[in-house]
Parts: C-alpha cells; structure tokens; sequence
C-alpha cells in the first residue's frame, strides 16, 4: 500500500480495525524505499488470497455498477 495514494489506500484501512490501521500506517511512514519488484510481488499475493477467500465464499467481491446486497 505505500506507493498508493488516496482512495483505495483509505479504503483497505477502513475495512481494518483501528489499531492494525494504525500500526500499517506507522510501518509506512518508518519503512525506507522499497523496490518496485517487491511491491509487485505483495500485490499479488494479496489478490491470489482475495480470490481464494472469494473461492471459498469468505469473502465477497463486487464491481462498478452491483447493488450492493447485505
């Protein structure tokens, strides 16, 4: 998440709870540079777990335009 800005960072912090939101934040703002091939590496390990959870019905994923259904 450190190379993202606005929106979907906000949105992945607040579907945290507040202290791990804030523990994230912290470890972002102390953490020095880091390669762009690390980031792309995290990145698809958070989607492959997301679709897997979604897989197993865990998790529910929408798109644009989807009521939202509760």
């Amino acid at each position: 998440l450190k190379p993202i800005d606005g929106p979907l960072r906000d949105k992945f912090l607040k579907n945290m709870s507040s202290r791990a939101a804030e523990s994230l934040k912290e470890d972002m703002e102390t953490r020095g540079p880091v390669k762009l091939s690390d980031v792309e590496a995290s990145q698809q390990n958070i989607l492959k777990t997301v679709q897997r959870l979604a897989g197993e019905g865990r998790v529910a994923l929408g798109g644009k335009g989807e009521e939202q259904m509760v």
